[in-house]
């Protein structure tokens, strides 16, 4: 079975855009991207299948990420999302089909030439026993070294400026298995960042985030898209982030792209009810104009008279 953009709602192809495109203070001014005329889409996925042993997660499923911009996938839990985001990023051998970098397949290129191109912080990440903040992230650097030269001025900046931008520098010295959750994964963005990829793929980045460290995040996922024309996908479980800081919505449902397009095009009630099965509203978001998914009626006692 080959996925394909769902009819259900409208679709990227309907009609003029809502408010949001034009409140949306990035649609206004657009984010530094590519020139690539002519070019195809630099991370595509072609008839791809996934499976774990013989349970197929993903099947058939074809795929472009949009250069330059921020893509968001959302859906259920075990729909395929993160399983998808593992096999973009070469942590997960494709069963069939494949994921092409640059028009090769990913399976045919050397490793460390993918992390030149490609960064991901995957869900769970682990890090070496003991390793302070500041190693963690310098390892972000490996990638672009040479045996002749370990350390650089370049890394030095990239892995400064990356704890900076994450607010973990006055953690530098701290062992990463003594902080807390939220700290730890602001430790892991920081060091995605220093790896300085073109395109970044994070799974769930906002996990263990309180909210103000949820909005710090993906601010400077925005931002980094927005200065330095970084192609970002994302998994993310909060509709309503995803349709703030996407300017391409991925809907996932039982392993298929139920939906894809622009967020302001994309989320409908009707959406959130099928991938989602909750009845809902959609109403503008007060701030960005973008889509503000907000439940039905709660549960309520019963009144006995």
């Amino acid at each position: 079975m080959t996925a394909s953009a769902s009819t259900t709602g409208s679709g990227p192809e309907a009609g003029p855009a809502g408010p949001a495109a034009t409140n949306r203070p990035d649609r206004l001014n657009p984010p530094n991207r590519p020139n690539r005329p002519n070019r195809p889409n630099r991370l595509t996925a072609r008839e791809l299948t996934l499976a774990y042993e013989d349970r197929t997660v993903v099947d058939g499923l074809d795929l472009e990420i949009p250069d330059g911009e921020v893509t968001v996938i959302v859906g259920p839990n075990a729909c395929g999302k993160s399983t998808l985001l593992r096999a973009l990023g070469r942590l997960l051998r494709p069963r069939g089909g494949a994921v092409l970098l640059d028009g090769t397949d990913l399976a045919r290129i050397p490793t460390k030439k993918i992390a030149q191109s490609v960064g991901l912080l995957p869900q769970t990440p682990v890090a070496p026993e003991a390793i302070t903040v500041a190693d963690l992230v310098s390892r972000g650097r490996q990638p672009h070294q040479r045996w002749w030269q370990q350390w650089s001025e370049e890394d030095e900046r990239a892995v400064t400026d990356a704890m900076e931008r994450t607010d973990v520098t006055a953690l530098a010295d701290r062992p990463v298995d003594e902080l807390s959750g939220g700290q730890r994964q602001r430790v892991w963005i920081a060091m995605a960042l220093a790896q300085e990829t073109d395109l970044l793929l994070l799974d769930e980045p906002t996990t263990y985030l309180d909210i103000s460290h949820q909005v710090e995040v993906l601010d400077l996922v925005r931002q980094l898209n927005h200065e330095r024309g970084r192609t970002v996908v994302a998994v993310l479980h909060d509709l309503n982030q995803a349709a703030r800081y996407a300017d391409h919505l991925i809907a996932m449902k039982g392993g298929r792209i139920v939906a894809r397009g622009r967020p302001e095009d994309t989320v409908t009630a009707e959406l959130v009810h099928e991938v989602f099965g909750l009845a809902s509203v959609v109403v503008p978001d007060p701030v960005t104009g973008s889509p503000l998914v907000v439940p039905g009626t709660p549960w309520q006692a019963s009144e006995r008279g």
